[in-house]
C-alpha cells in the first residue's frame, strides 16, 4: 500500500492487509430485509420455533410483513405458521414449547401463496422477531416425518415519507443512507479544494513526506469505505438485500485505515521517545526504527486486527453491521485496547513535553496529542454517551460520531504537518526534538 521502506519494513503491513482482506471477505455475511430461505420442521423442533429474522418497525402505523411461499399446499399439510413477537425477552426461553408459542402477538397461518400482515400503531420504534413453527414443533418424539423444507421469501417494510410501506430500512438503520451521501459530498468538495496543495506538498518530499502519505491513504480508504457503504445501502433501499460484497468491502477498507493510522501514531511516538538523547545533536532525526518501537507498533496493529476480525465474525449475521457497535466480548476488548493505547501515548507525550524547553515545540507536540487522543478516545466516549439514547439510536450515534471525530482528527494532523507557521519554524529550530526534520537544503528550498 505504501512504498516507503521506513514505514512498512519487509512488507509486513502489506501482508497483514492481505490477510485481513481474505479473512473478512470469507467470514462476513451481509443480510437484508428481503429474507429468503427454508422453513424446516426439524430446526423448529430443536429450537422450539425456528428463528427467521428480527426487524425494528418505526413508531406509528404502516409497517408491513409479506411472506411468499414456494409450495402453499405443503404449508397447509404441515400446519405451518409464522409467529411474531414484540420485544421478545429471555424469559421465553424458560417456558415450555407450547407456552412459548402461545405468547406470540401474531400468528400467521401459512396456507396461501402470499400472506400480508400489517403492524399495529406503536408509540415508539419496536423490534419484532419472527419465528416459524408447525405441527411437529412441540412434539416430544425425536423422529420428525421426512417432509421437504418449505421455501419462502419474506419482506419487511417500514412506511416511507408518504406513509406507504415501501421502506426496507429498520428504525436502527434509518438515516444512514443520507449520512453517507452527505459524507461523500463533503469528501468530494474537500478533494476539489485541497487536492492541488496536498499534491504539491507530497511532490516536494521532505521529512513529513511519509506521514502525509499515510494520512492521505488512510483518508482515501475511509472515502472508499463510505462509497461502498453508500452503494450497498442505495441498492438495499430498493430491494431489501443490497450488495453484500460492498458491505464487506466497506468494513475492510475501514479496518485497513484504522490499522494504518494506529501503526503510524505508535511508531512516531515510540521513535521520538527512544531516540531522544541517544543521537548526536548535529544529526537530524528521522522516523526512527528500533526493535522496541517496531514491536510495539506491530503488536498494536496485530492485536487490533485480530479483535476486529473476531468482533466481525461474532456478529456476522447482523444487518449492516459496523464494528462501531460493541455488542460482544471482542467489541469490549477493542474499547479497552483503545483506552490502553491512549494511556500509552499520553505517557509518551507527557515525557516528551515535560522535558521540552521550547514553547513552540511544546505546542507542536500538544497539537499532535489532540489529534491522537481524538482518534483513539472518541469511540469509547461515544459508547458511554450512547446509553442516554434510545436503543434504535445508539448504533447510529456511535457510527456517525466515530467517523466524524476521526475525520476531524485527520484534519488536525494535516494542519499540523502542513502548517508553515508551525511545522517549518519548529523544524528550523532544532534537528533533535522533532523526529522528521528537513535537511538544510530542503529547508531553504521550502522557504522560497
Amino acid at each position: 500500500m505504501f512504498d516507503d521502506p521506513v514505514f512498512f519494513s519487509n512488507g509486513k503491513m502489506s501482508r497483514l492487509s492481505a490477510t485481513l482482506a481474505v479473512a473478512l471477505l470469507l467470514s462476513l455475511e451481509a443480510s437484508g430485509k428481503t429474507v429468503k430461505g427454508l422453513f424446516g420442521s426439524e430446526a423448529a423442533r430443536q429450537e422450539n420455533g425456528q428463528f427467521i429474522t428480527k426487524f425494528m418497525y418505526q413508531a406509528g402505523d404502516g409497517g408491513l410483513l409479506v411472506c411468499r411461499l414456494d409450495n402453499p399446499s405443503l404449508g397447509t399439510e404441515k400446519e405451518a405458521r409464522l409467529l411474531m413477537y414484540q420485544d421478545m425477552d429471555s424469559d421465553l426461553d424458560n417456558l415450555s414449547c407450547s407456552q412459548r408459542l402461545s405468547r406470540a402477538q401474531f400468528t400467521i397461518s401459512l396456507s396461501q401463496e402470499e400472506h400480508n400482515q400489517t403492524i399495529p400503531r406503536q408509540s415508539s420504534p419496536t423490534a419484532w422477531q419472527v419465528l416459524y413453527a408447525d405441527r411437529y414443533t412441540c412434539k416430544e418424539s425425536s423422529v420428525t416425518p421426512s417432509y421437504a423444507d418449505l421455501g419462502f421469501n419474506l419482506l419487511l417494510f417500514n412506511p416511507d415519507s408518504a406513509g406507504n410501506p415501501l421502506d426496507h430500512f429498520s428504525a436502527e438503520e434509518a438515516g444512514l443512507h443520507s449520512f453517507y451521501f452527505l459524507l461523500l459530498l463533503a469528501y468530494f468538495i474537500a478533494c476539489c479544494i485541497y487536492f492541488q496543495p496536498l499534491y504539491q506538498a507530497l511532490k516536494k518530499g521532505g521529512p513529513m513526506h511519509t506521514v502525509l502519505k499515510v494520512l492521505t491513504t488512510a483518508l482515501a480508504l475511509q472515502g472508499c469505505s463510505a462509497l461502498c457503504n453508500y452503494i450497498h445501502l442505495a441498492r438495499y433501499s430498493r430491494d431489501g438485500t443490497g450488495i453484500p460484497l460492498m458491505g464487506s468491502l466497506a468494513e475492510f477498507w475501514d479496518m485497513v485505515s484504522q490499522v494504518s493510522m494506529l501503526y503510524m501514531l505508535l511508531s512516531l511516538c515510540m521513535g521520538w521517545t527512544l531516540s531522544r538523547g541517544r543521537k548526536p545533536q548535529s544529526r537530524p532525526l528521522q522516523w526512527e526504527r528500533s526493535p522496541a518501537s517496531t514491536a510495539v507498533a506491530v503488536g498494536g496493529v496485530v492485536t487490533q486486527g485480530v479483535l476486529l476480525l473476531w468482533e466481525q465474525y461474532s456478529e456476522s449475521e447482523s444487518e449492516h453491521h459496523s464494528y462501531h457497535a460493541q455488542r460482544s466480548l471482542a467489541g469490549l476488548l477493542l474499547l479497552a485496547l483503545r483506552v490502553a493505547l491512549s494511556l500509552l501515548l499520553a505517557s509518551i507525550l507527557y515525557q516528551i513535553v515535560s522535558t521540552e524547553r521550547s514553547t513552540l515545540k511544546r505546542d507542536f507536540y500538544l497539537c499532535f496529542a489532540k489529534g491522537c487522543f481524538l482518534w483513539f478516545l472518541c469511540h469509547p466516549i461515544l459508547v458511554l454517551m450512547s446509553v442516554v439514547f434510545n436503543d434504535h439510536q445508539r448504533e447510529k450515534v456511535i457510527t456517525i460520531g466515530v467517523i466524524l471525530c476521526q475525520s476531524i482528527s485527520m484534519v488536525i494532523l494535516y494542519q499540523l504537518f502542513l502548517s508553515r507557521s508551525l511545522y517549518w519554524e519548529v523544524s528550523s529550530l532544532s534537528s533533535v526534538s522533532l523526529p522528521l526534520t528537513m535537511s538544510r537544503t530542503n529547508h531553504h528550498r521550502g522557504r522560497l
